[in-house]
């Protein structure tokens, strides 16, 4: 069996243009993967294309091989680009295996190591940024029956916080905090906002409220300042979704600091994905692996933590997406009383795209999180002028 042909679909999902790729081949099975990528949609499409060659011809069973000619041989560092292109083509060559093998993708992945995936809300604080908005949404995200959720209460705050927009933003986390009780569980988002001192006294104001973590509280790019804040922060550190290659998560792991990681398979593939889970388990650090993008990534990576022993828990946007968006694909990862239970008879991913629904949804150049803008959190369309 040889690779033939990757086509690549763009889906206007008003938060985040979603890109799919199809692998085809020579025997007529075909494998999905999707490598989408906040604002850069088309940039991530474009360098799929651009790598193929170094895939077509290729039996898809070669998994590893593929992946090294995707980067080694294209001689350059893409970051998370070229990690998304090449993710997609890799996540679709899995895909094809479990289909020749008409075996479900974590049982090639390892085996089945739990029964259920527990899970958190992401995505359902789309109102006002004030603690009654966010009181009033977070009641809704259990009436639901998640035992878990995430939120970024701090606005379009960067490196720095005032102390007014300190206050709101810990009287945000208590009234989220109140809503759901003592039971459940809420993570708060970083989103690589601020310095080592500002992560710092925000760890130190937010503690009283028991998040289960504080999530990427600085920026990615010196590993010893995540360090630094994981080692003096009263609440656990987690972080790694940034990260597009085993050698940054190696380097992370070996100080000790941090007890939560969280990988995007949409950037490393399923293979070194699969080896950074291993890696954090020789740690005895557990695995939450982010899963921000669109339904694909959302069940592959399903597939992954139902293969990895140390997972912890599996970031979903299901219920909290346009209701459109579970048409794209045949079947989905859906959530029942804050648990994925993926069907075992499904070989594969198990799943495949919907062509039509694709089509109605074009790519939208507005459609992606400004992160550091006002009012990023109501997941509207970017004005471009």
């Amino acid at each position: 069996m040889k690779i033939t042909e990757v086509n690549t679909y763009l889906v206007g999902n008003p938060w985040k243009n979603w890109l799919f790729a199809q692998v085809e081949t020579d025997a007529g099975i075909h494998g999905i993967g999707e490598g989408t990528l906040n604002m850069m949609g088309k940039t991530v499409e474009a360098c799929i294309h651009e790598l193929k060659p170094l895939a077509i011809g290729m039996d898809p069973f070669q998994v590893e091989t593929i992946a090294l000619r995707l980067t080694r041989d294209a001689y350059s560092d893409g970051g998370q680009i070229q990690g998304s292109a090449l993710a997609a083509i890799e996540t679709a060559c899995w895909d094809i295996m479990g289909k020749v093998t008409n075996q479900p993708l974590y049982k090639l992945l390892g085996g089945r190591c739990h029964g259920r995936l527990r899970t958190y809300a992401n995505g359902w604080y789309r109102g006002e940024r004030t603690p009654e908005a966010f009181y009033a949404a977070a009641q809704k995200v259990v009436a639901h029956g998640y035992t878990a959720l995430k939120f970024d209460p701090f606005g379009a705050a960067w490196r720095t916080l005032s102390l007014d927009e300190l206050d709101l933003s810990v009287a945000i986390v208590a009234a989220v905090r109140a809503a759901v009780g003592p039971a459940i569980d809420i993570m708060v988002e970083g989103h690589n906002r601020f310095n080592v001192a500002t992560a710092i006294r925000v760890a130190e104001a937010i503690a009283p409220y028991r998040p289960t973590w504080f999530e990427t509280p600085v920026p990615p790019h010196r590993i010893s300042q995540m360090v630094e804040v994981a080692r003096r922060s009263p609440v656990p550190i987690c972080c790694g979704e940034d990260y597009y290659n085993r050698e940054q998560f190696l380097e992370l792991l070996e100080h000790d600091a941090v007890s939560i990681i969280n990988p995007e398979p949409q950037y490393l593939g399923l293979s070194a994905a699969k080896q950074v889970c291993g890696l954090a388990h020789g740690y005895g650090v557990v695995t939450a692996p982010h899963s921000a993008q669109g339904p694909l990534c959302t069940l592959a990576a399903a597939h992954l933590n139902l293969a990895t022993p140390n997972f912890f828990i599996h970031e979903v946007f299901t219920d909290f997406n346009e209701d459109w968006e579970k048409q794209l694909l045949t079947y989905n990862a859906d959530v029942r009383d804050g648990y994925i239970d993926l069907a075992e008879d499904r070989p594969g991913l198990g799943a495949e795209l919907n062509l039509d629904e694709i089509r109605r949804h074009p790519y939208n150049p507005g459609n992606w999180l400004p992160l550091f803008k006002s009012g990023w959190e109501q997941r509207l369309q970017v004005d471009e002028a």
